[in-house]
């Protein structure tokens, strides 16, 4: 999955915290969590803003949630066309600059029109506090000897959690959720919409398809033996979007992460027109150039030097200075 909205460039915290995310849409009615107990944002203290961002729409903010430390990402959620006509019609207006042919109004949609998304992370650690906060980012150069004597002894020594992931692929939790699968244990996967797509419009589409591989922890450890299972993604999760969400494959952004927020094998796909954070250059790598990579070059993601993003307070990066690389 997904992170929460998060900086993509954050650290590589575990994300099984993070998908014990409640979300909620409006506020008339609460969210009841795994517990029974219900969610009211109404209960929530802010204390502190950790970041916002006004080109996103976006504000992360921390406080508490019934005396719990907690996380709440505010998103403005996408415009409807289907939406456009009862909007305007039921809109208050308030006039604040008119020059000539241009003018500037306070416009006040009907409150169903005007949702905020909520993503709420409760109880909140330290880790999810740093992760949210804007903080300065480098970029890494690593080579095939960084990965194997930093990165790597990183990854094993943190015994990063991907336990929710497990619970997804053995249908423990959000069976749901799960859009199409693909069960065969070597080729298969399982295909989901990520946390930050409110599956209302497909302009801003964004899913996840985790293998049920358990022995690919990121590109590093991909050869020319997964080139199959790759090519099956790409093939088997285009045509489900297409047939589910009308979405052609000239349409859809489909890449990997690296660095990954979560280290079990997973390929994002998005809309084209949709600029969602962690899709630049500097941290995705198209599904289809890998699979021409690997066709090319059996050793491509062993031995060449790849560049991540990542901030500069990542345990990783300390890392990295320890070692004399940074």
């Amino acid at each position: 999955m997904a992170d929460t909205g998060a900086n993509p460039n954050s650290g590589n915290e575990s994300d099984e915290e993070n998908r014990k995310v409640k979300k909620l849409k409006g506020e008339p009615k609460g969210d009841r969590g795994e517990n029974g107990e219900e969610t009211n944002l109404s209960d929530f203290k802010p204390t502190s803003v950790l970041r916002d961002s006004a080109r996103d729409k976006t504000i992360f903010v921390h406080g508490e949630l019934k005396e719990q430390p907690a996380v709440v990402v505010l998103e403005k959620t996408p415009f409807g066309e289907d939406t456009l006509t009862e909007m305007f019609k039921g809109a208050k207006t308030n006039l604040e600059v008119k020059n000539d042919i241009y003018s500037t109004y306070v416009f006040q949609p009907p409150a169903h029109l005007n949702e905020i998304k909520a993503t709420v992370v409760c109880p909140a650690t330290e880790a999810h506090v740093q992760k949210y906060q804007r903080k300065e980012i480098i970029m890494v150069e690593e080579t095939e000897d960084d990965y194997k004597n930093i990165t790597l002894p990183y990854i094993t020594s943190k015994g990063l959690s991907v336990t929710w992931v497990y619970n997804i692929l053995e249908k423990k939790a959000e069976k749901e959720r799960i859009i199409f699968e693909d069960s065969d244990k070597e080729l298969g996967f399982v295909l989901l919409p990520d946390f930050k797509w409110d599956q209302k419009q497909v302009d801003d589409l964004y899913l996840i398809a985790i293998v049920h591989k358990r022995d690919i922890k990121s590109l590093r450890d991909l050869t020319p033996d997964h080139v199959q299972l790759l090519q099956n993604i790409y093939q088997k999760g285009t045509d489900a979007i297409v047939q589910r969400y009308g979405l052609p494959t000239n349409k859809l952004r489909v890449y990997v992460h690296y660095q990954p927020s979560y280290y079990h094998f997973h390929v994002h796909f998005n809309s084209l027109s949709y600029e969602v954070p962690g899709s630049r250059v500097e941290r995705a790598h198209l599904l289809q150039d890998i699979i021409q990579n690997l066709k090319s070059d059996p050793q491509y993601y062993k031995t060449r030097t790849l560049l991540f993003p990542m901030r500069t307070d990542d345990e990783l990066i300390s890392m990295y200075k320890a070692a004399g690389r940074l």
